[in-house]
């Protein structure tokens, strides 16, 4: 027989089993990796609000962090079409831009700045961003720099369309 006490007790406690179920679902919905990418290249160069890595790696390396701690690469090539991919779904780079921190070297020292990546173009060896200046200056020209793109959140998550064209890649990354 149910007590008007243990009715009590029961109804007191159900907000912390569905606070539990929440956090338990939230921390499920998190373990979906999120990638970043990074693309080395021998030099860089800024003009008229375009950044040009020159000499730019055929290759783009990517990681994830924990859970699944996951790395692989993919070739840059592979990479420029994320911004058309998903246009019409508004997941698309264009649709949602990626912001990237970019490290050279400048007269021996290592500068960092941070950016907003947009309409990317390759052209031999070299592969040119239009860039929104977030924080740090740029300067005309730049030694080996290292591009490290963060996409978090969007647009390659596994349900995404940009994320379908990764999947090949996925399956053969290895985990850390």
């Amino acid at each position: 027989m149910t007590t008007r006490r243990d009715l009590m007790l029961g109804l007191s406690l159900a907000p912390l089993a569905l606070a539990a179920r929440n956090v338990s679902a939230a921390t499920q919905a998190d373990s979906t990796p999120q990638f970043l990418f990074v693309q080395s290249a021998e030099g860089m160069r800024y003009a008229n609000g375009r950044l040009t890595l020159k000499g730019v790696s055929p290759i783009t390396v990517l990681f994830s962090d924990r859970p699944e701690r996951l790395a692989g690469h993919m070739a840059t090539d592979d990479f420029v079409p994320f911004w058309s991919e998903g246009a019409a779904a508004g997941q698309s780079f264009e649709a949602e831009p990626p912001n990237a921190d970019l490290a050279f070297l400048e007269g021996g020292a290592m500068e960092n700045v941070v950016v907003t990546l947009h309409d990317p173009e390759r052209e031999g060896d070299d592969l040119t961003y239009r860039v929104d200046v977030l924080e740090g200056q740029l300067p005309a020209s730049g030694g080996a720099a290292s591009l490290f793109i963060d996409i978090i959140g969007r647009p390659l998550t596994p349900v995404s369309f940009a994320g379908r064209r990764r999947r090949m890649w996925r399956r053969r990354a290895v985990a850390l």
